[in-house]
């Protein structure tokens, strides 16, 4: 089971991840003309369902790397890379399509509920996060339902965060500017970068062991 340390370091690379600062130009701009209630709504309907797609994660993306028959060193590469490839978009404070295509942001204009797709789903809980909570539940060193269910605290704090972050979109996006959340896009840039470095380096260790020789 995870002690509180690597409970806390989950927390904050799924919160780095999930980026819900960064993602309030897009949230604000999916709910423009919206009620403050119906905006509320559709922030707090995000949260759940990043609640709910990454305790699904949780539960079975082991089994789902085993059913398709992937190694979870494959697995983290693949996942470090796409990581990466989020961070280096953030750290240019650019919007990456690993998170919301063109084509999903004008839809989320015409959606009468924009909260599970795609502010939900991919804007939060997109490839990255899901990659982060399977290597995260490996890594637990268990396979019982009661260790598995630990990752439920850093995802529900992130779940949290996210519907807070949202909640107070309006204000927050006053107070920082496009200037202010801009840096915080790129700093949360700067920890996943070192987070998919890690995940690749451990990977390739992995499949090549003699590259760590």
């Amino acid at each position: 089971m995870f002690d509180l340390t690597e409970l806390g370091k989950a927390a904050i690379s799924l919160f780095a991840i999930v980026d819900p600062v960064g993602s309030i130009p897009l949230f604000l701009s999916a709910t423009h003309g919206w009620s403050a209630a119906r905006r509320e709504r559709a922030g707090r309907i995000a949260a759940l369902t990043v609640f709910c797609v990454l305790g699904v994660t949780a539960f079975l993306g082991e089994a789902i790397l085993r059913f398709f028959d992937i190694s979870l060193a494959s697995f983290s590469v693949a996942g470090g890379i796409l990581l990466l490839l989020l961070a280096v978009s953030m750290m240019q404070a650019q919007h990456s399509p690993l998170r919301q295509t063109d084509a999903e942001a004008v839809e989320a204009v015409d959606r009468e509920e924009v909260g599970v797709v795609p502010l939900g789903v991919p804007l939060l809980a997109g490839p990255g996060a899901i990659s982060q909570v399977i290597i995260f539940g490996h890594d637990s060193g268990a396979r019982e339902l009661l260790h598995q269910a630990t990752l439920l605290l850093p995802i529900g704090l992130v779940a949290l965060a996210a519907w807070l972050v949202f909640r107070a979109a309006m204000p927050l996006s006053r107070r920082l500017g496009a200037t202010g959340i801009h840096i915080v896009t790129r700093l949360m840039g700067l920890i996943i970068a070192a987070i998919s470095v890690e995940m690749i380096a451990r990977g390739l260790g992995t499949l090549f062991p003699g590259l760590m020789a």
